[in-house]
């Protein structure tokens, strides 16, 4: 793979790692303003605790290149639900989450496509 990408894919790894191990941190240590959130959500607060989980593992999984993949796309799938909770219930932009997204999912796709070495 061109170093210049293997760069890439590496910065983006390690910014979606610190985005995602902050934002689950919040959640776990309950931030305020996330219990809030994940009132009005709905579900109740063990979702709030079920996503930050989520987030802090697959932060610090994408930072291993054996499970970076499988991370990616585990976060992307979180994102996918807070697009639909953003654009459904909460309101407000959804496009942090619509860039995690896609974010993950192109780390997703350069890891499972072998363009990047495990």
């Amino acid at each position: 793979m061109n170093r210049t990408v293997a760069g890439l894919c590496w910065m983006l790894q390690i910014a979606a790692a610190a985005i995602f191990l902050f934002a689950g941190s919040k959640k776990l240590m309950a931030d305020p303003q996330m219990v809030v959130v994940f009132a009005k959500v709905g579900i109740g607060q063990w979702f709030r605790l079920l996503t930050g989980m989520l987030e802090v593992g697959g932060g610090i999984a994408l930072l291993v290149p054996r499970t970076a993949a499988f991370a990616a796309v585990l976060l992307a799938l979180v994102m996918v639900g807070a697009v639909i909770a953003h654009l459904t219930v909460l309101g407000g932009s959804p496009a942090l989450a619509v860039m995690l997204l896609v974010v993950c999912a192109g780390i997703a796709w350069l890891r499972r496509a072998g363009l990047m070495p495990a």
